[in-house]
């Protein structure tokens, strides 16, 4: 039997890819020895991207759900990052076709007049700006997605009621930065690219110990390593989706004790 929260735990694994595609689309140039392979390969990453996104509609498909605005919010959204991806493929596949046509000596698109290899890499590149465009915020839209769907599947009654994983503050601040894809380890330290957020060391070991994310070479420049959510991790962080937050406590001052007074005799 499927799990309640297996579509938005699919969601943030998806979203884990769109950070690890975006690592190395950072990376990507078309100033090397064989540009057209390299933008092959990148063109089979980004189309992975998209069949993921189109299985979890299958698996949204599979559950039995009250169309709500929300429900089909979270359709929406599936299907906009399989289209998303779908073009910035072929953006992809599209400049290799143009540094192909130009090694050949044919015009591009078959008509106008030939292009130098120059213009063919200029060409190109802009290609590579609007594949970067178009899948910068997955990870960001792949979590917003997971959340709306437990969200709403739990307010309907459809996911079992029991408490979340026990997280601080600063952990569950820390694993959705993971799951938004920006958290990078640099010189041993965690390193976020905003300023209105911080994680320290200890949070992070915290959440490796618990098996709850894990770290891999990451192909950015300045960037050691990059921090994804393991499969645990995804379960736990869904798990807290949709609940209230805990309750604040604050110090009840105890009443003061009235001073016992004593007459005296005259």
């Amino acid at each position: 039997m499927t799990a309640p929260t297996a579509p938005a735990e699919q969601l943030l694994l998806l979203g884990t890819d769109f950070a690890r595609h975006n690592d190395y689309l950072s990376r990507l140039r078309l100033d090397g020895s064989s540009p057209a392979t390299a933008l092959t390969q990148q063109a089979t990453s980004t189309q992975h991207l998209a069949r993921s996104a189109l299985d979890i509609i299958d698996g949204l498909n599979a559950q039995p759900m009250f169309p709500s605005p929300e429900i089909s919010t979270v359709y929406a959204r599936v299907r906009q990052l399989a289209q998303l991806a779908t073009d910035a493929a072929d953006h992809l596949l599209d400049a290799e076709d143009i540094l192909d046509d130009t090694r050949a000596g044919v015009p591009v698109k078959g008509d106008g007049p030939l292009l130098t290899y120059r213009q063919a890499l200029q060409m190109g590149n802009s290609r590579l700006g609007l594949v970067r465009e178009l899948t910068a915020l997955g990870p960001q839209d792949t979590l917003t997605a997971a959340e709306l769907f437990v969200t709403e599947r739990r307010r309907r009654g459809a996911i079992p009621s029991q408490q979340p994983p026990a997280f601080s503050p600063a952990q569950e601040a820390a694993l959705r930065a993971v799951a938004r894809g920006e958290v990078t380890i640099f010189n041993g330290k965690p390193y976020l690219r905003r300023d209105d957020l911080r994680i320290t060391t200890g949070t992070l070991r915290s959440l490796e110990s618990r098996g709850l994310v894990a770290r891999e070479d990451c192909p950015l420049w300045l960037h050691d390593e990059r921090v994804h959510l393991s499969a645990d991790g995804r379960r736990d962080l869904a798990a807290t989706f949709g609940r209230p937050p805990a309750p604040t406590r604050t110090a009840v001052r105890p009443a003061p004790v009235a001073k016992a007074t004593t007459s005296r005799s005259l």
